[in-house]
């Protein structure tokens, strides 16, 4: 996963925090599943700029920490498909 190279390392803690934070929204049954990413795009920007300070770098980190738990998440979606 090339956008892992682009993370921080103190920012790689919130990938699977976001990953939890998902799985517990996708069990709450009046949530969509459409709308778990844009739920968790904000909490990744917070959390990021939490950890690394409130600049544009930390909300960038916040993104991508999103980005890579929302396509890890789908990676191993369609893996488990052919089961």
């Amino acid at each position: 996963m090339e956008i892992l190279n682009y993370i921080t390392e103190n920012a790689l803690i919130l990938i699977p925090v976001l990953l939890i934070i998902g799985q517990i929204l996708k069990n709450i049954q009046k949530i969509p599943d459409k709308w778990i990413p844009v739920i968790l795009l904000p909490l990744g920007i917070v959390g990021a700029m939490a950890l690394g300070g409130w600049t544009f770098d930390s909300a960038i980190q916040g993104v991508l920490v999103t980005g890579a738990a929302v396509y890890g998440n789908q990676i191993v979606k369609q893996l488990r498909k052919d089961e």
